[in-house]
């Protein structure tokens, strides 16, 4: 099978397209003829080193992936082929990537693809999906009518957010800083749509809820808390899952006295069976209109190097040319 891998650790250069054996499904697995992979920042950091996780050579490199199923192993119980399927959980602790013709992995990593979704649409929901849903609702227990912050509406995991808090009956802010980012934010439902590179962000939230806000989920690498503290209702709750190297300062007397909390974590931490409550959620808004994916840029397989330093460029290096999630199409889908 032709497939997009690694060697060594190293920039996105390192990144090949060559062929690979293609894998055979053991008990309770399922092989994946592959339509689309999505690419996420983890991406970027198990490519690099920067994270370290058990990893074999030659590394196929992609998390998210969507297709059809092609075979499957003893044991499965909850596909057969032919039938299509979406997921998350590739290449992370030990396991192979998505970024190639097949991927073979364990049935409770997959879900049924709702119908009308293409492999694209499909893979760029998966792992900002269940991130989002994981925060909003396993670890701040989001309800309805409560107040929602997210910076970046229009990225992956943050246009994720805002729909999924709309989805229950949440208010929702959120901030962008271009043209066709405020747009879809706008398009994806919040109700108050901030400019951060002109607005006076705490000012507006300030007004938009005056006793607070009570969730905060925070997108950014390096959060100030300094800021978001006081932002917070009583019993507020603020979301981490990002920011491996930040060391904010923490306002003690504005936090512990109004029984705030702060919850963080990591996807892959979650079992497969705890991450299906997630994906029961999404396929069901799926099919009420009520959660859309957003699409930003496609790259061909023969082009993943390029896909994945685009990727970078955006999230990294901030260029601020990308709107939605970056897909590697590989099959039809």
């Amino acid at each position: 099978m032709r497939a997009a891998y690694i060697e060594a650790h190293g920039d996105a250069s390192e990144i090949l397209v060559g062929e690979l054996p293609t894998p055979r499904p053991g008990p309770g697995q399922v092989l994946l003829r592959v339509g689309a992979a999505a690419i996420n920042p983890i991406d970027l950091y198990l490519r690099s080193g920067r994270v370290a996780m058990p990893m074999s050579f030659p590394y196929v490199v992609g998390t998210d992936v969507a297709g059809t199923v092609e075979e499957v192993g003893p044991g499965v119980t909850r596909f057969r082929p032919g039938d299509r399927a979406w997921g998350s959980n590739q290449g992370i602790l030990g396991r192979q990537g998505s970024a190639a013709e097949f991927a073979c992995t364990d049935e409770g990593w997959l879900h049924p693809t709702p119908p009308g979704l293409s492999d694209p649409e499909a893979a760029s929901i998966a792992m900002v999906g269940l991130t989002a849903h994981l925060g909003l609702f396993d670890r701040a227990r989001l309800g309805p009518g409560e107040s929602v912050y997210v910076a970046g509406g229009g990225g992956g995991v943050g246009s994720m957010v805002v729909q999924m808090a709309k989805a229950v009956g949440a208010r929702v802010a959120t901030t962008a800083g271009q043209p066709a980012s405020l747009d879809l934010c706008r398009r994806l439902g919040a109700d108050l749509v901030l400019n951060y590179k002109e607005d006076d962000v705490p000012a507006r939230l300030r007004e938009w809820s005056e006793e607070g806000i009570d969730v905060w989920y925070e997108t950014q690498r390096d959060p100030d808390l300094m800021t978001i503290v006081p932002l917070l209702r009583k019993r507020g709750r603020l979301v981490l899952m990002a920011g491996r190297d930040a060391t904010p300062t923490l306002p003690l007397g504005s936090f512990y006295p109004r029984n705030c909390s702060i919850f963080g974590f990591a996807m892959f931490n979650y079992s497969a069976d705890e991450q299906l409550i997630c994906a029961e959620d999404m396929a069901r808004w799926l099919s009420q209109g009520l959660l859309r994916p957003s699409v930003g840029r496609t790259f061909p397989l023969d082009q993943a190097a390029q896909a994945e330093q685009f990727l970078e460029d955006n999230t990294v290096g901030g260029a601020g040319t990308l709107v939605g999630k970056v897909v590697i199409t590989i099959g039809e889908g």
